[in-house]
Order: C-alpha cells, then sequence, then structure tokens
C-alpha cells in the first residue's frame, strides 16, 4: 500500500532533490510568462500581416536556430560547466524578452522586427535548451530521471494552461504589449533558482570529453546513436512528429479566428485545452513512474495523437476542437517524455549533451520545415487541409515505424 501510494505521487522527487525544486519552481514561473508571450507573438503576428503564412513565417523563426545550432551547443555542453551555460542563456533570454516588450509597447513592432527577434530568441534556446536538458540527471539521478522530466514536462504544461489564461486577462485589461512584458519579469525566477542550485563534485569516474574536434565530437555522437537500433528509430519518429503534428499549434491562431470563428480569448482557450491535456499526461506519467510499460504507453499515444489531430482539423465546434486538442496535448506529452527518458536511460554521461543536442534539433529544430510547409499550404488551400493532411502522413509513419520496429513497443 505504501509502495503504491509513493509510487503514484508525481511531485515526491521535489521533496528528495533540492535542486531540482529549485530549478522547476523558478522554470515553471519563467514559462508562464513564456506562454504569455507565445499567444501574443501568434496574435500580432495574424493582426500585423493578416497572412497565414506570415504566422507560419515567425513560428519558424523561433526555431530555425535550433535546427542550425543545437549540434555544436550540444558539443559545447559536453565541454563546459552546463549550469552556467544554462545560467547565460537564461540572462540573455531576459534581455531579447525586454526588447520585444519595449518595440511592442512603443509601437515600433513591424512584422519584419517580430520575424527577426524571433530568430534572436531562437538562436538562445538552441544553445540553452540541451545544455538544460542534459543537467536534468545531474539535479535528481539516473533512477528518478524519467519522474523528474515527466514532472518537468508537467510545469511546462501547467505554464501552457495559466499563461494563456493570465494572457487574455492582460490583453483585454492591459494590452497585448504587457504580455511581452511580464514574460520578461517572469526570467528573474529561473535565474534566482538556478544562482541557488548547488551541484555535487563531478564523479572522477565519469569521462569528461574535452579533447578532440567538435567535428569529431559530432562524428562520434551521430555514430552512436546510428549504431543503436532503438535509438535510431526514435530519432526518426521525434523528427516526423515534429514536422507533421506541428501545424496544429502553428496555425492554431488562424484556425481560432477563420475556421471557428473566435477572438483572442477563444484562441487562448483552445491553447488552455491542449495545456491541460499535456499536463494530465505529465502528472500521470510522473505519479507512475518506472510502473508504466513505456513502449505500450508510446504507441498508443503516438496513434492516438495522429488520430485527434485529424478530427481537430475537421472539426467546426468550437467544444470538439478542445476536446480534441486536449487529446493532442495528453499525447503529445506522453511521447515526448517516454522517448526523451528512453534515450536518456540508453546514453552515456560522456555523450549526454550531444546525444540530447541531435533530439532537439530533431525535436524543436524541424519545427520551422513544418511551420513553413503548413504555412504554404494553408495559403493554397486552408488550415484545415494543412493540419488534417500533414496529420495523416505521421498517423501512416507511425503505423509502419511500430511494425517494422516491433522492439520500440517492449522498450
Amino acid at each position: 500500500m505504501a509502495t503504491s501510494a509513493r509510487a503514484f505521487n508525481p511531485f515526491r522527487i521535489l521533496g528528495r532533490h533540492r535542486n531540482f525544486r529549485l530549478f522547476f519552481v523558478g522554470q515553471t514561473i519563467s514559462l508562464i510568462g513564456t506562454w504569455m508571450q507565445q499567444v501574443a507573438v501568434g496574435w500580432l503576428a495574424l493582426e500585423l500581416s493578416n497572412d497565414p503564412f506570415m504566422v507560419g513565417l515567425v513560428s519558424a523563426a523561433g526555431s530555425f536556430p535550433i535546427l542550425l545550432l543545437s549540434l555544436p551547443a550540444g558539443v559545447l555542453a559536453d565541454r563546459t560547466h552546463k549550469l552556467k551555460l544554462v545560467r547565460l542563456a537564461q540572462g540573455a533570454m531576459l534581455i531579447e524578452a525586454t526588447v520585444i516588450w519595449w518595440f511592442a509597447w512603443s509601437g515600433h513592432m513591424t512584422i519584419h522586427w517580430l520575424v527577426a527577434l524571433s530568430l534572436l530568441g531562437g538562436t538562445l534556446a538552441a544553445f540553452e535548451i540541451p545544455a538544460r536538458q542534459s543537467l536534468i540527471i545531474d539535479l535528481v539521478n539516473k533512477d528518478d530521471l524519467l519522474d523528474a522530466i515527466a514532472l518537468n514536462s508537467g510545469g511546462f504544461n501547467l505554464a501552457r494552461i495559466v499563461g494563456p489564461s493570465i494572457a487574455a486577462l492582460v490583453i483585454a485589461q492591459l494590452g497585448l504589449a504587457w504580455c511581452f512584458g511580464f514574460n520578461a519579469l517572469s526570467y528573474l525566477s529561473v535565474l534566482i533558482g538556478l544562482t541557488l542550485i548547488k551541484l555535487p563534485p563531478r564523479d572522477p569516474s565519469v569521462p569528461v570529453v574535452a579533447h578532440g574536434s567538435p567535428i569529431e565530437g559530432l562524428k562520434e555522437a551521430v555514430r552512436y546513436v546510428r549504431g543503436d537500433r532503438v535509438m535510431w528509430i526514435l530519432m526518426r519518429m521525434v523528427t516526423v512528429f515534429s514536422l507533421l503534428s506541428i501545424p496544429v499549434l502553428t496555425l492554431l491562431p488562424v484556425m481560432a479566428r477563420d475556421h471557428l470563428h473566435l477572438d483572442a480569448g477563444g484562441y487562448g482557450a483552445l491553447m488552455m485545452c491542449f495545456g491541460a491535456g499535456a499536463l494530465a499526461g505529465a502528472l500521470a506519467i510522473a505519479g507512475a513512474g518506472q510502473l508504466l510499460p513505456r513502449g505500450q504507453m508510446l504507441t498508443i499515444s503516438t496513434i492516438g495523437m495522429g488520430i485527434a489531430i485529424m478530427v481537430f482539423a475537421a472539426s467546426s465546434s468550437p467544444v470538439l476542437s478542445g476536446l480534441m486538442l486536449f487529446l493532442c496535448g495528453l499525447a503529445a506529452i506522453t511521447n515526448n517524455a517516454l522517448i526523451n527518458s528512453l534515450l536518456q536511460s540508453r546514453v552515456p554521461d560522456a555523450l549526454r549533451g550531444r546525444v540530447m543536442s541531435i533530439y532537439v534539433m530533431v525535436y524543436v529544430g524541424m519545427n520551422p520545415i513544418g511551420s513553413f510547409f503548413a504555412g504554404w499550404v494553408a495559403r493554397q488551400s486552408s488550415s484545415a487541409w494543412a493540419i488534417g493532411g500533414m496529420a495523416a502522413a505521421m498517423f501512416a509513419f507511425t503505423l509502419w515505424a511500430f511494425r517494422r520496429y516491433p522492439e520500440v513497443r517492449e522498450a
């Protein structure tokens, strides 16, 4: 009985690991600001351009640098102090968020400035995300890694719910620009938490990669991933998911306004539905811990995500659309947590930063390609066709992958 209660407590590791607790609280508060900005950026891009392609372009600009820079950033993460790198990147993000707020507040924002500032934010994220992903295991331990990844995802998606809710109130009472202002302020919380974290001395038995060329370091990581059959198909699955599922969020402002006839508040509510599903999935995974049959859960969630996105694309009901977004969020965060933990459980510490940079490159960096393509299809036909057609292709790939690689279902 005690074991069962312990296993299903999603917040157990917050009490066990002080460093992770500091990281989680600061990061979650900061992410609330990030999601406020996410709502504001999508709506502002639509107001400035009135073009679904430009909405997709702005979204792509925020993730395209990750495609180009995350691999060298992974080499840097393996050759430097990860915590210091995350602190430096988060400080730079505070400055970037303040600049966006000033442009929006002063009325100088244009669609071109919005694209440029999104590119800057994506460049900073390209260096911050691989270091942060590979840092998590240093804040807990390998036994608690799945729980930590899931709970961290839970904080991300709690912010996805709270952030749009606050953003809707801020837009109505203070104006769109102040979403950017509150995001800038929220970075202070994560910087305080990162400053208070004290990591134990490095284990001298763990090898440190501090020699050889960066190119050789990248080749070593790629060879390692390519030589592991499970890691190789998981990376390909993440690539396809990132390319083909991103339109459901990228084009959500367009679907909300033009297809479902909602205003900015309705768009925020749809974002909340996705976040609520993701939060539910994250807490379930964090609570269940190692009791989960990871391969079976991954199979169900990936197939379910494709179906939910296709139904959303065909829906003209805000209620049904919200329900499908809830299921999309549930499936998406389940995929993310399970694949992330499967990868990290198979990689040695000396390669962790580089392997996670490959994961980040395909998980986030492939988004701009999907966003560009989805924006183009939406311009030629409709947002619904872009979202539904790409989800159908993702669904077909998922069926092939689990049939071709049955060992993933047993992972």
